[in-house]
This record gives C-alpha cells, sequence and structure tokens, in this order.
C-alpha cells in the first residue's frame, strides 16, 4: 500500500507560504509522497517562485512536481525549476523518478503536457501554420510524457502532469475550453498508445487493443511482450471547474487534483487500489 497526497493550481503569492506550511506540513502524517500538479504559482514570477520554495522545501517526504502553464507566464521556468530543486523538491518535464515508499516502489513520470482537444474536436497538423503549431505542441508534449514512462521498471507507476488526458474530468467546464485544457494525446501516452495529432481532427490510435489490454504488446515502453508496467494512476490539475474522477480509455484512473475541486489542502490516494482516503 503507498498513499499519494497530490494537489495542483495553488497559484502561490507572495506572503502565503507562513499561513500554508502548516496545512501540508500534515502531508508527511498521511502521506508517503506529495505530488504537486502545475500551477504552483500566479504569474510564474521570482517573488512567487521562491514562496512556492518556502512551503514546499524541506517537509520531511519526497516532494514530486510538474510546472503549469502559470508558472510559464514570464518565461521563468527555468530558474523556477532550478529553485525547487534546490529546496529539494524534484521537477519533472519528460522525465520519471522512483521513490521508495514502506510499502513499495512507486515511479513517477511527469510532464506539464498541452491541449489539443479530445476526439471529435481536435487539433490537427493541417491548415494555418498556427494551428499545425499548435497540433506540433501538443504531439510533443505527449512524447514527452510517453517517454518518461517508458523509464519506468517497477509495478506501481503514477502519469503527473498539469493539462488534462482525459474529458471525463472537464465535466463542469464550458465545452469550447476543452481545446484549451488538456488532449486525447496525453491518454494515449499513458495507454502506451503512439501519440499523434493526426488530421481532420481524428485519431489514428488502436483504442480496442488499449481496451484489451494488449497496448502493442509492450513495445511501446521498450519492454518485452508480457513485460509491459501498467500505469496506476494519473493525476493532473488545470480544470478548476472539472470534476475529480474520470478514466483514460483504456480504463487507467485520473484523478483532476485542482485545489478548487478536491475542496482540501490536498487529497490523498491509496494504490494500488485507487482510493481516495483523505
Amino acid at each position: 500500500m503507498v498513499r499519494i497526497a497530490a494537489v495542483g493550481d495553488l497559484h502561490v503569492r507572495p506572503g502565503a507560504a507562513a499561513r500554508l506550511r502548516p496545512l501540508y506540513q500534515r502531508a508527511v502524517e498521511v502521506a508517503d509522497v506529495l505530488l504537486l500538479a502545475g500551477d504552483l504559482t500566479e504569474n510564474g514570477g521570482i517573488d512567487s517562485a521562491a514562496e512556492v520554495c518556502a512551503l514546499f522545501g524541506g517537509l520531511e517526504l519526497p516532494v514530486i512536481a510538474v510546472l503549469g502553464n502559470h508558472d510559464y507566464d514570464r518565461g521563468e521556468e527555468a530558474a523556477f525549476a532550478e529553485m525547487l530543486a534546490e529546496a529539494g523538491v524534484t521537477v519533472l518535464e519528460g522525465s520519471a523518478t522512483v521513490v521508495d515508499t514502506a510499502g513499495g516502489q512507486v515511479g513517477i513520470a511527469g510532464a506539464k503536457g498541452f491541449g489539443g482537444g479530445f476526439a471529435g474536436c481536435m487539433v490537427a497538423e493541417q491548415g494555418e501554420q498556427e494551428m499545425k503549431e499548435f497540433a506540433r505542441h501538443a504531439t510533443t508534449a505527449a512524447q514527452a510524457l510517453r517517454d518518461a514512462l517508458g523509464q519506468l521498471d517497477v509495478d506501481l507507476q503514477v502519469a503527473l502532469t498539469h493539462y488534462a488526458p482525459t474529458r471525463d474530468t472537464l465535466v463542469g467546464e464550458q465545452l469550447e475550453l476543452y481545446p484549451f485544457l488538456g488532449s486525447h494525446l496525453l491518454g494515449a501516452a499513458i495507454d502506451g498508445e503512439p501519440v499523434s495529432a493526426g488530421e481532420h481532427g481524428t485519431e489514428d490510435l488502436h483504442l480496442a487493443g488499449a481496451a484489451n489490454g494488449e497496448l502493442d504488446g509492450g513495445h511501446s515502453r521498450g519492454l518485452a511482450p508480457g513485460e509491459r508496467h501498467r500505469v496506476t494512476l494519473a493525476l493532473h490539475g488545470h480544470a478548476h471547474y472539472g470534476a475529480e474522477v474520470g478514466t483514460t480509455p483504456a480504463g487507467i484512473a485520473v484523478r483532476n487534483v485542482a485545489a478548487p475541486v478536491i475542496g482540501v489542502p490536498f487529497a490523498v490516494y491509496q494504490l494500488p487500489e485507487v482510493v481516495r482516503i483523505g
């Protein structure tokens, strides 16, 4: 049994750390690891970044984060990530890490992700150059997550993004915003499927195989047939008015941990059952 605490979209401003720090120190008592799903700051400014470091640095449990779109707002995301690393927070972007817990090892693969939409209403690599670039960003972001998952070789795997990998957890948001809140390509990456924006708004995915658990026989992650480790849980933020619970097309559990959605300083999930216990 592994306990994952998670939250995103705190949008921390200067002066918040002293008030919030006691809330997050509680994570040490109830969880094995704390995951942060992006938009840690309101505008990506260095002052706000320093506040996030004061909030999460030095906690007596591993803290793993991805950045969100707000954290990129001022173009200082590299400095922010370096500051977090110096404070003891592991920042993932197309990368992965393995945490040893009392309940066993858990691997976390993370990437910010990107928008792009979902089946039937998604961008494609055609038309105006701007739309092609949008679609390429979506594909690149999903491939980064897929590559990060490919680095893991442990039984318990968690995918951590800011953007949503399924439309399930966007229910409650305006439909017109879905293309800016997530992408089906992130779900494909989590399911171990090829990622491609395709053409004419269609998906070039083998979802029947994914639903049956075949997922390219494990070759997509660089593993021999029968050796593929399935993702246990996918976490994201970004959708403040969305729903907490969803799944990928292959049935992998997805949880939207944006702070306004979970309604508490952090949610706690018990793995491998994916039961919310706090």
